[in-house]
């Protein structure tokens, strides 16, 4: 009788993944393990599906929630520059490269406690418009919804980029009773004169002594008339300067450090 060959599992391709964070193509790992061939690994990934819920299945009894928690919302651009034909690659912006470039891109979901400096990965998308007519933004609105009322999450603030900073989501934020920080775009229009002057690029406010560390009050133009929220002035370099801004406009003495 022939032994049976043994065959690439889910728990021998994420072990790999894990430890792998910069090369992980088939080739690599075909090279890097005397096991499995890249026809192997290659059979196993096109009959397995790896789906967001077994993000969750996976780390629901490991992860450690606090009132205090934080869900973090970003994306990122698989790079696939060399790619003539893999399914879900496009051409589009990636943070990394500074630049347009052809790849993948993920929505991903994670979750901070900040009390004990730990996070867990909770939920991701892939960015395929063409496959379920989808932006980024609607793939950040139905993670956030899942985590309240699927897996009602612990948490009490959202972060996100700049990206993410659009009305809909803020005030979708808002609804759930959560806090969120997120920065503006440089050009965005906003007023701090409570209406006696136009609207005017976040850049070009000006700030006292008092406003420098606490904030001030601003309304981002197309919001509702009485929506306010607060802006911070964080200059981490010579070369860059952020406007943060936060629906958490009680806390007068709230600094950004």
């Amino acid at each position: 009788m022939r032994p049976r060959k043994e065959r690439v599992t889910r728990l021998d391709y994420c072990q790999y993944l894990l430890v792998s964070q910069i090369n992980y193509t088939l080739t690599n790992y075909a090279e890097h393990t005397e096991k499995f061939s890249h026809d192997m690994a290659n059979r196993y990934l096109a009959g397995d599906e790896v789906c967001p819920k077994l993000v969750w299945e996976n780390i629901r009894t490991q992860i450690v929630q606090t009132p205090y928690g934080f869900l973090v919302f970003d994306d990122t651009v698989l790079d696939k520059s060399f790619s003539r034909e893999m399914e879900l690659v496009r051409s589009q912006y990636s943070g990394n490269a500074h630049g347009v470039i052809k790849g993948i891109g993920v929505v991903t979901c994670v979750y901070v406690n900040p009390q004990m400096d730990k996070f867990w990965i909770m939920d991701y998308r892939i960015y395929d418009p063409e496959g379920d007519g989808k932006t980024k933004l609607d793939h950040v609105q139905d993670m956030l919804l899942n985590c309240v009322y699927q897996k009602q999450l612990d948490f009490s603030a959202v972060l996100m980029d700049t990206w993410y900073a659009t009305k809909e989501i803020m005030l979708q934020i808002e609804k759930l009773d959560k806090i969120y920080y997120c920065p503006l775009k440089n050009n965005r229009q906003v007023d701090d004169s409570g209406g006696a002057r136009p609207y005017q690029r976040v850049d070009s406010l000006t700030w006292n002594a008092a406003e420098q560390p606490q904030g001030k009050i601003i309304k981002i133009k197309g919001f509702p008339a009485e929506h306010k929220v607060k802006v911070f002035r964080v200059v981490l370099s010579t070369q860059r300067t952020d406007y943060v801004v936060t629906n958490e406009i009680a806390q007068n003495n709230v600094e950004v450090v």
